[in-house]
């Protein structure tokens, strides 16, 4: 056990550790290559009896654990989406463990509860968000679209769903291209998942809003309830932008929840250039973006906005006796605003990154990545090699190899994926095998888009 007049001591132990790290990521390789159960057979089955120096435990952390690691944080990590880190969300993690503050109401964290209130109008604001919509910090934008559809369900079932359970007939809509995570949470909810409807989308991979009335008529013909609507500024698959005008006029004419997922391009309404991809979002119930994903703060840090906060607190809300505080009702109780009671202090983080880049910094990197993007789409298009299905868009390059066999490209991102030189993921457009690749990464130079260029080519 770490006795407080060590503390610094082993404390400066793991802070070099971390300096380190930050400055060997380069050296290492992206993905990690150790066979399934390899990690778990080299920890030991029982915990030990006596406690160990923090030493022996940053030597095993470098034996054991880091093999096992693909690295996130590494400037050659171009697959999924980014969650990214930098030194400031980092120091500000580090004083929020110290802290360890459990921030479920007002009264148990003002401070936390305050900040990230601050922090939310902060952040509508630099991304020009109606001044009408209320911020809350989530863990994840699944847990954001869970919480979007809990509410639209019972604002259409009165608040009964809650009391007396869910009724039969309600229906949710997406795109065929939106996230896993609506599916899950209509399952979630209650709903059902064969109560999801997914919507058609156009060659761009964009929900077709003809479709989507159609589909919305032809349940209440049938006497179902159309509940809720999940529109996507920016797929998983493609970074589509669903028509999101069209959408919400739809969702105003048939009195349906508009949720609004921008869990990776939300990031982008930091610049006014890209304010474009969210027109009609003030007809929008809801809105989620990830500065997880894109904006250099540590995972997790999901911003969740509501247009009427009544209705989510209405949702959520219970209060027994244990909780009752004399300040109730005059602050934000966060707890109230989502699904779990126990709530991180994820505002401080945020805070941390915000005053660390400022705004023109943090508009500045994600201009250099949009060109290191649009660069390396450049290059490869000109290889005669690679045929890009979309054209570059944010940090965001969709390609496939020049081939009408899709098992060419597949064994291709294998092969380059098992070079531990780059990272790569793939997805399916128009049933087609395709790579995705992002430039995306907080510290990311052009010398990294040069060493995936360069094994692209191999």
């Amino acid at each position: 056990m770490i006795k407080q007049e060590n503390f610094r001591e082993e404390a400066d132990r793991a802070v070099d550790w971390i300096d380190n790290y930050f400055k060997t990521l380069r050296s290492l390789p992206v993905k990690s290559h150790v066979k399934p159960r390899e990690v778990y057979d080299r920890i030991p089955p029982e915990a030990p009896l006596q406690g160990e120096d923090v030493s022996k435990m940053l030597q095993d952390l470098d034996s054991i654990i880091l093999p096992g690691i693909t690295h996130w944080q590494h400037p050659s990590f171009h697959a999924y989406f980014p969650a990214n880190s930098s030194y400031e969300s980092v120091l500000g993690e580090m004083i929020t463990a110290a802290i360890g503050a459990q921030c479920m109401v007002w009264e148990t964290s003002p401070a936390a509860a305050e900040l990230e209130e601050r922090m939310t109008e902060w952040m509508a604001l630099a991304a020009g968000l109606p001044n009408t919509f209320k911020g809350v910090i989530q863990d994840s934008a699944s847990s954001a679209t869970l919480v979007a559809i809990l509410t639209a369900r019972e604002r259409a079932t009165q608040f009964q769903s809650n009391l007396n359970g869910v009724p039969q007939g309600l229906r949710v809509y997406c795109s065929s291209e939106a996230h896993s995570s609506i599916e899950k949470g209509v399952g979630v909810a209650g709903i059902g998942r064969n109560n999801l409807v997914k919507i058609e989308t156009d060659p761009e991979q964009r929900m077709i809003p003809e479709k989507l009335e159609k589909a919305v008529c032809d349940d209440l013909a049938a006497g179902l309830t159309p509940i809720c609507v999940v529109a996507a500024i920016g797929t998983t698959g493609t970074v589509a932008l669903d028509p999101l005008p069209e959408i919400a006029a739809i969702c105003t004419k048939y009195n349906i929840w508009l949720h609004v997922d921008a869990a990776y391009a939300g990031t982008a309404l930091l610049l006014p250039e890209y304010r474009y991809i969210c027109q009609g979002i003030e007809h929008a119930d809801s809105l989620v973006f990830n500065p997880h994903k894109w904006m250099f703060v540590n995972f997790d840090c999901s911003l969740y906005y509501v247009k009427d906060p009544a209705l989510l607190v209405r949702t959520f809300d219970i209060l027994p006796e244990y909780l009752k505080t004399a300040t109730h009702g005059a602050v934000n109780d966060y707890r109230d605003w989502g699904i779990p009671l126990g709530r991180r202090f994820r505002a401080l983080k945020l805070w941390f990154v915000l005053r660390g880049f400022g705004l023109e910094g943090l508009r500045r990197r994600l201009r250099e990545q949009i060109a290191l993007n649009e660069y390396f789409a450049e290059k490869i298009s000109q290889s005669g090699r690679f045929t890009l299905l979309k054209p570059p868009f944010l940090g965001f390059t969709l390609f496939r190899v020049n081939n009408d066999d899709d098992a060419i490209t597949e064994n291709f991102l294998k092969t380059i994926n098992a070079s531990g030189k780059i990272y790569l993921s793939h997805t399916k457009v128009n049933g087609r095998y395709a790579i995705r690749f992002h430039a995306a990464q907080t510290y990311i130079q052009k010398e990294d888009i040069d060493i995936a260029i360069d094994t692209l080519y191999i």
